[in-house]
């Protein structure tokens, strides 16, 4: 394998790109940090981890867990077997483990009420109400059990496979739970399907039988920009929240459990929120189509051929981490004939703290197989170089890696 450094700056990069890649090194500091037991910040467009404190690890998610209990509600609106203007029936099981006896956080729903699922959504998003919950999933799938079971079963379709979830609002249960990472693509996934209906975590305040509760999102109102998602509580899983937020064009998300009191919760969900922004930046190095370098081909009428990005390469680093990054050619050298448009090598970009991000290139050009004689002149040479000392390969490499 050959692996050959990029000189990006000479490469299709925008210009306000190219100043932030050479711009002077930051002064060193500490890297992101946080006294939450599980965090995570993904970027929304590409899905990298920006930080990550047992993002992995199962938690308890309390009533994070409502946003896959809206997910459920969300599907069905989209796929036309369920509408907003659909009613559903308060159950006695459901005022009772969530209605204002249980003394958990409620819709204040009553026995026998008809409600609309629209105001389910409602109450189940800004009020953070355990009965609305548990009326959605009894209307869904007959039980709660059976609800739960089915969010289980689609959210591992989904990919989130560290979620197992036993009942629909998120109490305590020790069996229970889902990582951080999986909280964050949920929310990512949501975004990204249904915007027209995520919007309802953005509403500020909601009145159902005469009481007005306000959404328990602490930055909501308060950092410009951020619209979602869920708070959640227990003793066992602490105080955390999912958050997204939207500034300048990139959307950030953010999870973080475990916390102390609400307080800490909100004091350090804004401080995540606003280095989410402030401290993270996406570069775009090169547009799908634009040319990365070259490579050598064997057997070619042409003995290099160009490579194009096949998809726009976009990368989010912490402003500490910009300056060390790197970006290679990673490829074995291809024989002819070549195609347009074959993957003929790989894009790496690395930087300090960040595991390597990899991009197919393509041939810019087809390069057609040289002659009968051209070829066997080829051999002879890869023979005699093969034959002669074995250096030939490792020096092609540290000749390419200076550019």
């Amino acid at each position: 394998m050959i692996k050959r450094l990029v000189p990006v700056l000479t490469a299709a990069v925008s210009v306000s790109a190219a100043a932030a890649l050479v711009a002077a090194p930051v002064a060193a500091q500490e890297p992101l940090t946080t006294i939450a037991e599980h965090a995570v910040i993904i970027d929304y467009d590409t899905g990298e981890a920006l930080l990550d404190k047992a993002g992995d690890t199962p938690m308890y998610p309390a009533s994070m867990t409502k946003i896959m209990t809206v997910e459920m509600v969300f599907e069905r609106l989209a796929d036309g077997s369920l509408s907003l203007d659909d009613t559903f029936t308060v159950s006695e099981h459901a005022w009772r483990e969530g209605g204002a006896a249980s003394g958990g956080s409620t819709m204040f729903l009553k026995p026998g009420e008809e409600v609309t699922v629209d105001a389910l959504l409602h109450g189940i998003i800004v009020q953070s109400g355990n009965d609305a919950s548990i009326v959605v999933a009894e209307a869904l799938d007959g039980s709660e059990a059976a609800f739960a079971d089915e969010m289980t079963s689609r959210a591992h379709e989904l990919g989130l496979n560290s979620l197992n979830f036993t009942n629909a609002p998120g109490l305590p249960d020790p069996d229970h739970v889902v990582s951080a990472m999986d909280l964050a693509m949920l929310a990512r996934h949501q975004i990204m399907t249904y915007p027209d209906l995520y919007a309802i975590y953005a509403v500020e305040e909601y009145t159902h039988n005469g009481i007005r509760q306000y959404n328990r999102n602490p930055l909501l109102g308060r950092i410009e920009g951020v619209d979602g998602l869920k708070t959640g509580h227990t003793e066992a899983s602490g105080y955390g929240v999912v958050l997204s937020g939207v500034r300048d064009g990139e959307r950030r998300i953010v999870v973080i459990n475990g916390l102390d009191s609400e307080t800490e919760r909100a004091q350090e969900s804004e401080r995540l929120m606003r280095a989410a922004f402030t401290e993270f930046k996406r570069y775009r190095l090169f547009e799908e189509g634009d040319e990365a370098g070259s490579i050598n081909v064997f057997m070619g009428r042409s003995g290099q051929v160009a490579v194009r990005a096949a998809e726009d390469v976009d990368i989010t680093l912490h402003r500490n981490s910009r300056p060390d990054m790197q970006v290679y050619i990673d490829y074995s050298t291809p024989r002819a004939p070549i195609a347009e448009g074959d993957q003929v090598a790989t894009l790496i970009v690395e930087a300090p703290g960040y595991a390597p991000k990899t991009y197919p290139l393509v041939a810019a050009h087809e390069v057609a197989k040289k002659g009968v004689f051209g070829r066997a002149g080829d051999a002879l040479i890869h023979m005699i170089r093969s034959s002669g000392d074995s250096d030939a390969a490792g020096g092609e490499a540290a000749d390419s890696a200076d550019g």
